[in-house]
């Protein structure tokens, strides 16, 4: 990818098109999805400003992108235009050779300008010896070819066709930063490795202004030119690298291009209007694809997924904000042929397509959902654990058929938390919290997290740990990180005292905006364990005091190298180290290393100084030839100098001049499961790598070991290294597929860590693998086989999932939504559409369990298994209401149900029903349903209560209702506003008395409280489970509330036993136990690791029907008191018919006609409820009133914000 660059302080000296190059470093998208997919990138221009003529900066516009050019090998790019930006970075490999690129003049006055340069590096060593030095001593052989007539060009594009070909072409323009055009140009090309270049301005037309040049990837014969848009829209094609041209004019300005990764003239072609062009014949013809294209957002398909080769993936935008997912031919896109493989809308810039997954986003109610597609099979919703929340994420990697993904949680701001997938990329687990990441010049995301190349399973990543930036490594694909140690001495040999966790190397991470420049840190698959890179020693990463470090054993130990900032390259396969001082002056020395950097001899490449702009070279070819492009000042021509390092050595390298070294971390030679042996040539032999020998020596397989396996889905690592279910998992839940007569293989919470994934043999659900009995043997046999890392397990395998059982289960967990299986949940439909219901079984035999769907509206429909309706339920109402969509699921063992409350053409926004958790038989319970965000128009409030056919229907956000019998009653709310509905459902239990105490917690608690009702929900389960363990009282005598908002407070109920429910001085001694132990913080429990939990007591409450009689003169002198100020405080709210949050009085207006309100829940039965048989003003007050002397008044809004804690309550 590319963008526009300044580099000097005149105009002339000021464009260069940096490739922003992956893999290596941070990887860069914006918001949304990100990906590191396609190979195209785009330019973005800049110019400079009055600012910049003042301090001698330029100042970036990034106004408008423009096309540029494209390679597949090294890059893609973003532009920033505006709110709908792609959110891509780029994650490739290292580039095998010289690619298309820009390059700009740096002036000597720029560099003067800048004074905190520090002078030209020099170490000891010997210079070139001449022109002339003896074919024996090392040597480079030069030569300089200058560019002529083209001196005030200001912008270069250079590609050298590389695998061994001596062509390299040039293209020169002169780019007026006040028109924002190309005004000239010039191409050049030469067949002798950059000896020689000649002028090709005649070939193409010598008034044709080029703009672009683009090389096929898979055939660098093959060129394709732009001319600018300004004079004219054509491009110019060339099947012999160069040598001959053809033009073909154009009917759109291209910003981009999209080559096929295996066609050669197969070719996307993205225009400033949004559209989508193809190409079968290498530009000569083009056909409108589709139009309202999001940028970057468009896809060829993948060999071996997509059945047909000439499949595009696209995702175009229908209004702002949404989009859609296309597939479709490229020359076959109509309508008819066009296939929507996500049910609905996607968000913009959110579809990604990268090797085996392709990735998409949807947002519904300020929460974003992410679905996967893995081997182009169905959407999945990615599983991230339960309280992760993400705002954001981004994809950074999907190697070894496994996903990286960067995630940014709820409480995180300016950092991210690396997470790691299972294969089918749907299960996420935890890998390293607290990622640094910054903001590109485009807005896009960078990531600090590195891929070592040439070894499996390391990676290196930049952790923010308190308020200090500072650099980890890992052997294990994420399991473990540890700090990188610090060299012993320095450059002059000078000591080191520097003591891990105290101090350590820090590295910078970040990849290189120049693509002529290597950047903060390289590796290389060729040289497995040799990583050279920018960094400083101390307690953080800083930019000060920046050196050059180098580590031979895979970043065991480090030396380092130069105190200064250097760009370091590979030469000779890997064998060979070239350094450039990084620095705005001119310079005329290189210094090269033949022994991994312990040794450096410094060679003059030049007589005068020279301006580099940049560096070409093929590393991994037999030429040995470099190609230094630059200045000798700002109003010279264009210098290219050409420099064969084969002098450097005297002959090939024989078997004898190799030597073989361990990988190890720390000592451990087991890493990823295997002892690994490489070999490299012996440091200082000044003989020539072959380019095919085989580094890696031997392998063999170690014993597996916990760090051979990583925490499965649902389970989190200890510090001592074993795996525990996190507290809301529940990991002895059963596979609904699992059947009576067959097995199914439980998780112990490890998953053996992916080396090679041949093949998909187990299907995973949430921990839980399930197959037939048929294939259980061997199904277990090949799980051990596949998903290994190459170690060797030995006798029984604790880490393995174990093999049980399935029993006859009842049908428990039973859901009913709307929707596919990768989206929905509507709770409204227009009338006539066609409503998808999908039912879903957490627990129970779904191959012998049938299922009842009553719509609700006189038609009912049943299966005798869930599997037939794993494609969901369609359904068609034909007249507006609201339906009572019922789901029943049945085997041997029991049966389960579930409701779902169907709006028609009545759409819903967010409710939060505000209900108490128990509540008094035979006595008034308020309710109470706050909206957000609040409604101008009038509300309408549905009340379904219990197992009532009908709602109660009411203008107003509360009611009181009275529970005639003890049990559990579910209460659901739905609001509505004109077409939205919005729904809320608490569960009370009724009895005829009850004790409660108010709980708080240790203030570690809030600084994981997310503030979301399951999170409130899942916390009472475990408050409740542990203050039954320890207390001996059975956990059905328990009920534990938490409260919304901060600090994080709950409140316990103590229930009578079922078989002494009058016994209510045996609740008041439970009570007393429990005020004991939580006032000896007996009660505590662990919420993650090393962090636990110490619960108090805040305060008694009264029991609401416990006899008051008997209480003290005192208390009941308080009751009155109370009493007289409620009733003074309601006096004034009906004098002045004033309204408080929790109390609602309606103005009497008896010499109106009522209106009526009409239930649509059933087409038969129309049943009229009028207004007055809702409660009068007065008649409310006062059960208002009695409410609160009862203590059993329900929490309003006010009372959620200033944190009262009434009696007997629940939120």
């Amino acid at each position: 990818m590319g963008l526009w660059r300044s580099c000097g302080t005149f105009p002339l000296f000021c464009a260069l098109l940096l490739t922003l190059q992956a893999l290596r470093g941070k990887f860069g998208a914006q918001a949304g999805i990100s990906s590191a997919a396609d190979r195209r990138f785009y330019r973005i221009r800049w110019e400079k400003t009055e600012e910049s003529l003042t301090n001698g900066r330029e100042v970036f516009n990034w106004d408008k992108a423009e096309s540029v050019g494209v390679n597949a090998k090294w890059g893609e790019t973003l532009a920033a235009l505006g709110d709908e930006a792609p959110k891509m970075h780029p994650n490739y490999p290292e580039m095998p050779g010289v690619q298309n690129r820009h390059v700009v003049k740096r002036s000597a006055e720029a560099a003067e300008g800048v004074s905190n340069y520090r002078t030209e590096y020099r170490r000891v060593g010997e210079d070139g010896k001449g022109s002339y030095p003896r074919q024996s001593e090392p040597h480079l052989d030069t030569s300089t070819f200058a560019l002529s007539g083209d001196s005030a060009h200001n912008q270069a594009m250079v590609h050298w066709s590389g695998h061994n070909s001596s062509v390299i072409l040039i293209l020169t323009k002169l780019y007026d930063f006040n028109l924002g055009a190309v005004t000239e140009s010039s191409l050049w090309r030469s067949n002798d490795y950059g000896s020689t270049y000649t002028k090709l301005n005649d070939k193409v037309g010598s008034r044709t202004v080029l703009s672009y040049l683009y090389v096929c990837p898979t055939n660098k014969q093959k060129i394709m030119m732009l001319s600018d848009p300004e004079v004219e829209s054509a491009v110019l094609i060339s099947s012999d690298e160069g040598a001959s041209f053809e033009k073909y004019p154009i009917s759109f300005n291209i910003l981009s291009l999209l080559f096929h990764p295996a066609q050669e003239n197969w070719i996307l072609a993205y225009s400033h209007d949004s559209k989508l062009y193809s190409s079968m014949d290498f530009g000569k013809k083009w056909q409108l694809v589709h139009d309202n294209v999001m940028l970057g957002r468009f896809y060829w398909a993948a060999m071996g997924l997509d059945r047909e080769a000439d499949v595009v993936h696209i995702e175009t935008r229908i209004t702002k904000g949404r989009a859609q997912y296309v597939k479709c031919r490229a020359q076959r896109c109509t309508e008819a042929n066009r296939q929507y493989l996500f049910p609905g809308y996607v968000d913009t810039n959110s579809l990604v397509v990268q090797d085996e997954y392709v990735f998409t986003q949807v947002t519904k109610s300020g929460r974003a959902s992410y679905y996967v597609s893995y081997m182009r099979e169905p959407f999945k919703r990615m599983q991230l654990p339960k309280y992760c929340l993400p705002k954001d994420m981004h994809i950074i990697s999907t190697d070894e058929k496994q996903v990286f993904a960067a995630v940014q949680e709820w409480n995180q701001n300016h950092t991210y938390s690396l997470y790691i997938s299972d294969s089918p990329g749907v299960y996420f687990t935890l890998s390293l919290e607290n990622l640094r990441t910054t903001r590109g010049p485009t807005g896009n995301l960078l990531v600090d997290f590195y891929k070592v190349e040439g070894i499996n399973g390391m990676y290196l990543a930049n952790k923010l740990v308190d308020h200090h930036v500072k650099t980890f490594i890992t052997y294990n694909k994420g399991q473990t990180w540890a700090l990188l140690p610090a060299p012993a001495t320095d450059v002059a040999g000078n000591n080191i005292h520097c003591v891990t966790p105290f101090c350590s190397l820090h590295l910078h991470l970040e990849m290189s905006e120049n693509p002529y420049t290597s950047g903060p840190i390289t590796s290389k698959k060729s040289v497995p364990g040799i990583i050279v890179a920018t960094g400083n020693i101390g307690t953080e990463l800083s930019s000060a005091n920046l050196g050059m470090f180098i580590t031979s054993d895979a970043g065991n130990s480090w030396r380092q190298i130069f105190d200064e900032e250097h760009n370091i390259w590979f030469l000779d396969n890997g064998g060979a180290l070239l350094a450039l001082l990084h620095a705005p002056t001119p310079i005329r020395h290189l210094w090269i290393s033949l022994d991994e950097g312990k040794k450096w001899d410094r060679h003059t490449f030049s007589l005068a100084p020279l301006y580099v702009d940049g560096v070409l070279m093929e590393s991994e070819s037999d030429n040995h030839i470099i190609t230094f492009f630059g200045h000798f000042s700002h109003r010279s021509e264009w210098q290219l100098m050409k420099i064969d390092y084969k002098g450097l050595f005297s002959r090939r390298c024989m078997d004898g001049d190799y030597q073989t070294w361990f990988l190890h971390n720390k000592g451990e030679l087991c890493v990823m499961g295997e002892k690994q042996t490489y070999m490299k040539r012996r440091p200082g032999n000044r003989c020539m790598l072959a380019q095919d020998y085989s580094r890696i020596y031997s392998s063999e397989p170690c014993q597996c070991t916990t760090y051979d396996f990583e925490c499965d889905y649902g389970w989190e690592r200890r510090t001592d290294g074993k795996c525990s279910p996190a507290f809301w998992f529940n990991p002895n839940s059963v596979a609904k597929s699992c059947s009576m007569g067959q097995s199914f293989l439980n998780s112990t919470g490890w998953v053996i860590i992916v080396h090679v994934i041949q093949e998909e043999l187990l299907t995973r659900a949430a921990g839980n693998w399930a197959e037939v009995t048929e294939t259980e043997q061997k199904a277990e046999l090949w799980y051990r086989k596949v998903l290994s890392n190459n170690c060797k397990e030995s006798g029984r395998n604790v880490y393995s999932p174990r093999r049980q059982a399935c029993h006859p289960r009842p049908p428990r967990g039973l859901r009913l939504t709307t929707g596919s299986s990768s989206g929905g949940g509507e709770l409204s439909a227009r009338v006539g559409s066609n409503v998808t219901f999908m039912v879903h079984l957490e627990e129970g035999d779904s191959l012998r369990t049938s299922i009842q769907l009553d719509f609700g509206d006189g038609i009912r429909i049943t299966y005798s298994n869930l599997s037939r309706a794993d494609d969901g339920i369609k359904h068609i109402y034909r007249a507006t209401g609201i339906y009572r969509v019922t789901a029943s699921a049945e085997n041997s063992q029991g049966s389960d149900s579930c409701t779902l409350f169907l709006h028609i053409t009545s759409p819903v926004e967010r409710v939060y029903l505000s209900a108490p958790i128990v509540a008094v038989r035979g006595k008034e319970t308020n309710l109470t349903a706050l909206v957000w965000p609040s409604h101008i128009r009038t509300l309408t409030f549905f009340w379904w209560i219990a197992n009532s056919s009908e709602p109660i229907i009411t203008l107003e956000g509360s009611i009181s209702y009275t529970f005639q019998k003890e049990g559990t009653n579910k209460v659901t709310v739905q609001v509505a506003s004109g077409s939205t509905v919005m729904q809320d459902s608490r569960v009370l239990t009724v009895k005829e008395f009850f004790r409660s105490l108010l709980l708080s917690f240790s203030p570690a608690l809030d600084e994981h409280n997310p503030d979301i009702p399951e999170w409130r929900e899942d916390i009472g389960r475990v408050v409740q489970t542990t203050l039954s363990q320890v207390s001996g009282v059975p956990a059905n005598q328990l009920l534990v509330s938490l409260y919304p908002g901060l600090p994080t407070t709950a409140e316990l109920f103590i229930l009578p036993d079922v078989l002494t429910p009058n016994e209510q001085n045996e609740m008041q001694t439970i009570s007393d136990v429990f005020v004991n132990v939580l006032n000896q913080d007996l009660v505590q429990f662990e919420l993650k690791a090393n962090t636990r939990i110490t619960v108090y007591i805040t305060q008694q409450t009264l029991a609401p029907l416990v006899d008051s009689s008997a209480l003290h003169s005192g208390s009941a002198m308080l009751v009155l008191i109370s009493v007289v100020f409620v009733g003074l405080a309601a006096f004034f709210i009906y004098k002045f018919k004033r309204k408080i949050p929790w109390i609602h009085v309606e103005t009497e207006d008896s010499q109106e006609k009522e209106p009526e309100v009409i239930s649509t829940v059933s087409q038969n039965d129309m049943s009229k409820v009028k207004l007055s048989e809702f409660p009068s003003e007065k008649e409310f007050m006062e059960k208002e009133l009695e409410a609160r002397k009862r203590g059993t008044m329900g929490r309003n809004m006010e009372r959620i914000v200033t944190r009262e804690y009434p009696n007997c309550t629940n939120v």
